[in-house]
């Protein structure tokens, strides 16, 4: 039996249910301006995935780049849902305060 497909199926489910938590801490603490942080880690994780041998690591990088380029999207969506009420803003971020 060939369980790779359950094996990355599992690691790409649990590294989307990682980041929907994380963006939303970033937009919240960081705002949108962390967006670059994301960049450098989704650019990271696919050169990594290219340079790695082995097939499962390297597909299991490939989707952490992907989700944080995906993530970069999501972040000024976010932002979007908290300027709808949708979600709470940071009273003590810069930003907020008027």
């Amino acid at each position: 039996m060939n369980f790779y497909g359950l094996l990355i199926g599992a690691a790409t489910f649990l590294c989307i249910g990682a980041f929907h938590p994380l963006v939303i801490k970033a937009e919240y603490y960081l705002g949108v301006s962390c967006w670059w942080i994301f960049l450098l880690c989704g650019i990271s994780s696919v050169v990594l995935s290219l340079i790695v041998t082995s097939t499962i690591p390297s597909i299991i990088l490939g989707v952490i780049g992907f989700s944080c380029f995906w993530s970069i999207l999501e972040l000024f969506k976010q932002c979007e849902r908290v300027a709808k009420g949708w979600f709470p803003a940071n009273p003590n971020r810069k930003q907020n305060k008027k």
